[in-house]
């Protein structure tokens, strides 16, 4: 029972005004307290902020708005733990190497079968089925190809993947290497890309507003990625379930549309009573 929060874009931004908003369902408008996690891309490198205490009281979460850190790509995650105590190794974003690249994974759901790791080169550090999963995923993916592939090959891969996983339980996840954003819905998450005529947006955790254009170029194109939509003046794209998508420079570069699907509440589906 998490929410996730990532952002592509084509030119370095941060994601204060949507991280903001994010943060305070972490025990303040919603009770995703068991940790938080924010992964940034500089480069090939990935500047990690994590903490086992609520996003919206932690002061490692405090330095992100103060640093105001500029990133292509960004994956944030607040916990409300389904399996795994609650402690640092258990909180996303997770990482890992595949093909000399630092690779980031968040995820929401819960799954009831796991994968067997036991001849396996990744193992997990935590007890988190959501860490044993991407462990899965990255192990398989070097396995099929001992060299990075296309990126239309990584993404058939990541819909063999998320299929084959997704029959053991719900599996919303965020997946980045620095130069694209996967995103898989199993039951809840939104999108907007944000580009020229620029306006303001109001969010919806504490009715802040912001003018974009005070911010922005009108050659930019920012994606924001969430489990539920983060403002309330702008629409947002809701993903089906088996929907997955690739964003790359800010916009959609390759897309499964999923099918709806009256979800049943397993306890992972954490819907707000902001969301209502």
């Amino acid at each position: 029972m998490c929410q996730m929060l990532a952002m592509n874009c084509n030119t370095p931004t941060d994601i204060v005004f949507s991280f903001e908003g994010f943060r305070r369902r972490a025990g303040m408008t919603d009770c995703h307290s068991d940790g938080f996690g924010i992964a940034f891309f500089e480069g090939k490198g990935v500047r990690v902020f994590r903490d086992d205490k609520p996003g919206s009281i932690s002061p490692i979460a405090d330095c992100v708005k103060q640093y105001h850190i500029k990133s292509l790509n960004v994956i944030a995650h607040i916990r409300k733990a389904t399996q795994g105590v609650v402690n640092i190794e258990n909180t996303h974003p997770f990482i890992r190497e595949i093909w000399g690249e630092n690779w980031v994974f968040a995820h929401n759901g819960n799954l009831n079968q796991l994968p067997d790791l036991s001849n396996c080169y990744c193992s997990p550090i935590g007890n988190t089925d959501s860490e044993v999963a991407f462990c899965y995923m990255a192990a398989q993916l070097k396995q099929r190809f001992c060299k990075k592939p296309t990126e239309q090959e990584i993404f058939t891969a990541i819909k063999e993947l998320a299929m084959e996983l997704s029959a053991y339980g719900t599996f919303n996840f965020l997946l980045s290497n620095g130069e694209w954003m996967i995103a898989h819905c199993s039951t809840n998450l939104h999108y907007i890309t944000r580009q020229a005529p620029f306006g303001k947006a109001e969010r919806i955790d504490d009715n802040n507003v912001i003018d974009f254009r005070n911010y922005v170029k009108d050659t930019d194109k920012v994606t924001i990625v969430t489990t539920f939509p983060l403002t309330k003046n702008e629409i947002w794209t809701k993903m089906e379930h088996g929907g997955l998508v690739m964003f790359k420079d800010g916009m959609k570069v390759r897309e499964i549309v999923g099918k709806p699907k009256v979800a049943v509440d397993d306890g992972t589906l954490g819907i707000a009573k902001i969301a209502a």
